[in-house]
């Protein structure tokens, strides 16, 4: 499936979603980031409630911080009215990225939740390389992931929290013309820059039972190969017992460094490990879509996923 670099213009199909993604670690590995963007935001109640015909309607960006000061979280929902996007720009409120064909400018003015107070700043995106290729996660392609930076230099300002750092990035995003539980029941995921290439593992289970499995390395030409998978370990569930797994080289130990997000259904982490023959870093996430179907955490997800109404 050929791709090319982020386009923010394109259609989602009622009950589908879009979202594009960052993360990255600052150089001395003590501040890292997640930002995320939606369009049919996937793990909205609002979107859910109803009845997902209106993705547009459902937008979103989400903001995760880490450091040794402390930490911030904003992700409020936005509608239409609030929306506006074209190929190379996409604003929801206050918040803005905007794509120059070299360098992606993430503009942050937000509100965390539940405690209110600011998320403010900027985020420039430098990829090294663009990735040429586009994966389906299922044999019908309702579901397609295209890594579109596997290698950025990520530079961040923010006004608040205050911090200022370089580091070394990530960036993909991923399509879907239904929704997320309706596809997959659960899932891991995980990258890695080595110091050639830059290795993700993904692996998981299908709503119908079938597991999938992808393990990739991306030379700096952005081409990228099959690779077969390391052996599996599995990793301490979370403080919400939230499964989590990986793979690794045989007679390794892979180490939580860190849990950015520890959620009822969902664990963003820093992970330290042995992969393919490399001491590495690497971002890894756990979903549980099993968990996020329940009723019970269906209530809780307001608090810290609100809706504006400006």
């Amino acid at each position: 499936m050929p791709a090319q670099g982020p386009r923010f213009d394109g259609a989602v199909a009622p009950g589908g979603y879009a979202w594009w993604y960052v993360d990255a670690f600052s150089a001395d590995g003590r501040f890292g980031l997640t930002i995320i963007t939606f369009i049919g935001s996937v793990f909205s109640p609002y979107y859910k409630l109803s009845g997902r015909a209106r993705p547009d309607n459902h937008c979103a960006i989400n903001v995760s911080l880490c450091g040794p000061r402390g930490s911030a979280w904003a992700m409020t929902e936005r509608g239409a009215g609030r929306v506006r996007r074209d190929a190379d720009h996409f604003a929801v409120g206050p918040s803005a990225l905007s794509w120059d064909g070299d360098t992606l400018v993430i503009d942050i003015a937000e509100i965390s939740a539940p405690l209110p107070y600011p998320v403010r700043g900027t985020v420039r995106v430098r990829p090294e390389m663009i990735g040429t290729t586009a994966f389906a996660l299922d044999p019908d392609q309702r579901h397609r992931w295209h890594p579109v930076a596997p290698r950025a230099r990520v530079e961040v300002e923010m006004v608040h929290p205050d911090m200022r750092w370089t580091g070394d990035g990530y960036f993909d995003s991923n399509f879907g013309d239904e929704p997320l539980e309706t596809g997959f029941d659960d899932w891991h995921w995980a990258r890695a820059h080595l110091k050639h290439d830059v290795a993700v593992l993904y692996e998981g289970r299908r709503r119908n039972g079938a597991p999938f499995d992808l393990a990739l390395r991306v030379d700096r030409q952005g081409r990228w190969h099959d690779v077969a998978p390391p052996p599996r370990v599995a990793l301490p569930r979370t403080r919400w017992l939230v499964p989590r797994a990986t793979r690794a080289d045989a007679g390794s130990t892979p180490r939580v460094a860190r849990t950015w997000i520890d959620a009822p259904f969902y664990a963003r982490s820093a992970l330290d490990m042995q992969l393919f023959g490399e001491p590495v870093r690497a971002v890894h996430e756990s979903l549980s879509l099993g968990r996020f179907r329940s009723p019970v955490v269906q209530t809780m997800l307001p608090y810290r996923m609100p809706r504006a109404f400006w």
